[in-house]
């Protein structure tokens, strides 16, 4: 019998399956579908101080190796995640649950991380400082080494859960911005985000989604994804959640030979409701198959031949 169990900055997890922050919501929609309890955790829908509305639509569009969004961290603000969002989430699912922050200032992070820190359900804070699609807000903070590390540091003074950030991969050094989260004092990297693309419509002559540009995501960055994973694990000593297009139990071991401790499933969810239930069903045959009995055994595993 295989074990797929892997421990994120000091908190077991029954497999490394994460579906990421904006495409499992609050969970208990998806607890409708399958019990939710089987994945390692998940990260719940970005949240900011004050509700947003998020950008107009229409605001998500496919592309061939995936989707294009421009939602716009569309959430209702984090009085009501914690009111609302996380009493219903308590009753479908049992686990540490990780929460997705993102802000417009070095203050309102802190500020959103003290107050979901302070909630029992949530077991780690996951720091976005890397989302294209709003206009002067979190991308600005996940550019450049310095201003990455002083989010970090904000955030990590407010609270003694674990701190993972959550990095851009339009960063010109992306392995230099996780070194100096890591200086700052983070816990954990996450990897990657989306990266900013387009698509026109040809009736219209105009750009298919009303913000103009979106984030892509899905399969057709799984190779971008694996090389940032793999050049950020060469970097820092802190554990990686890697993330990117992966849609198969396959693509989580690559990414975890690359330096992954745990995975993000992303817009599979979109497209494929079950695919983080199906990648967990998946997992023990796909390691047999390869000789894995242990998967904390192949985390970094590429590096060393």
């Amino acid at each position: 019998m295989v074990n797929t169990s892997v421990t994120l900055c000091g908190i077991e997890l029954d497999n490394p399956i994460i579906p990421a922050s904006g495409t499992f919501g609050y969970g208990y929609e998806f607890a409708e579908l399958y019990d939710i309890n089987i994945l390692g955790t998940f990260s719940f829908k970005g949240t900011t101080r004050e509700a947003r509305f998020g950008n107009p639509t229409p605001r998500i569009a496919e592309y061939a190796g995936g989707l294009l969004n421009s939602v716009g961290l569309q959430n209702p603000g984090v009085d009501a995640v914690i009111d609302e969002e996380l009493p219903k989430l308590g009753r479908v699912f049992h686990k540490p649950i990780m929460a997705n922050v993102s802000g417009f200032s070095v203050a309102e992070y802190a500020e959103v991380c003290e107050r979901l820190a302070a909630q029992e359900q949530v077991g780690w804070l996951e720091v976005n400082i890397s989302c294209p699609n709003v206009h002067g807000g979190g991308a600005a903070f996940g550019a450049e080494p310095e201003s990455a590390a002083q989010v970090t540091r904000a955030v990590k003074a407010v609270t003694k859960k674990p701190v993972i950030m959550k990095l851009s991969p339009a960063a010109a050094d992306i392995a230099a911005v996780a070194r100096s989260c890591e200086d700052a004092g983070a816990d954990g990297i996450s990897l990657i985000n989306t990266l900013p693309g387009m698509r026109i419509d040809l009736k219209r002559r105009a750009p298919l989604l009303a913000n103009g540009t979106g984030g892509m995501s899905g399969p057709g960055i799984f190779p971008l994804a694996v090389r940032m994973v793999y050049q950020v694990y060469e970097a820092v000593s802190i554990p990686i959640i890697g993330m990117g297009g992966v849609c198969y139990a396959e693509d989580v071991l690559e990414l975890m030979l690359a330096g992954a401790t745990a995975v993000g499933v992303g817009a599979a969810n979109l497209t494929e409701p079950m695919a983080c239930k199906h990648i967990i069903e998946n997992m023990p045959a796909v390691m047999e198959r390869y000789g894995i009995k242990n998967i904390t055994d192949i985390i970094g595993g590429a590096h060393h031949g």
